[in-house]
């Protein structure tokens, strides 16, 4: 019985190294949503511009849109930034910013030194619609439909890759409402 103790080590090693073996293979970005498929969640919180409008989940409808959430605290949201640009003015598609966890006058300041890439911010200061919507942290990405529901998540910057995989998926929604609008 002694002797076996002494294997006792080797095994847990050899355990928790299968398991961080298994847990490398997997993928940071393709963390599960509940929330696809369905509505954003309901919010009332203000513009981080002017914190008299108070903006709904109906400021989210029209037509098919990004909502960015990110922040002045996150390294890569300055790095997405230019994607970001790019999409607004060159793909003509609206975003939509949610400024989680931040200062209100940094994040300003930070637009106005970098370029405002958001049709409007939403000031979630203290993270609930956040936390409504499940983010695990900034960057985070979600494409919705013209109806406001959710039908794309990226965690991580949007980078020129992920951009196209996002334009796909407009594409794909786009292209089968008009085949609705055509037959109904």
């Amino acid at each position: 019985m002694p002797r076996l103790l002494l294997f006792l080590p080797l095994a847990l090693f050899a355990g928790i190294g299968l398991l961080m073996w298994k847990g490398l293979s997997l993928d940071p970005n393709a963390l599960p949503s509940a929330l696809l498929d369905k509505p954003v969640p309901s919010f009332n919180l203000p513009s981080l511009k002017n914190p008299e409008k108070i903006l709904t989940q109906e400021s989210l409808k029209g037509k098919p849109a990004l909502v960015n959430v990110w922040a002045t605290w996150c390294p890569s949201c300055k790095q997405e930034h230019p994607q970001l640009l790019h999409i607004a003015e060159q793909e003509k598609i609206p975003v939509y910013g949610i400024n989680y966890k931040d200062d209100r006058e940094a994040a300003k300041a930070w637009l106005q030194r970098y370029r405002n890439p958001y049709t409007f911010n939403i000031f979630d200061q203290y993270g609930k619609l956040g936390l409504d919507l499940g983010v695990y942290g900034a960057p985070e990405t979600y494409l919705l439909d013209q109806n406001g529901v959710i039908r794309f998540r990226h965690a991580g910057p949007v980078t020129p890759e992920i951009w196209e995989i996002f334009r796909k998926k407009i594409d794909s929604f786009s292209t089968a409402n008009y085949a609705k609008g055509m037959n109904g």
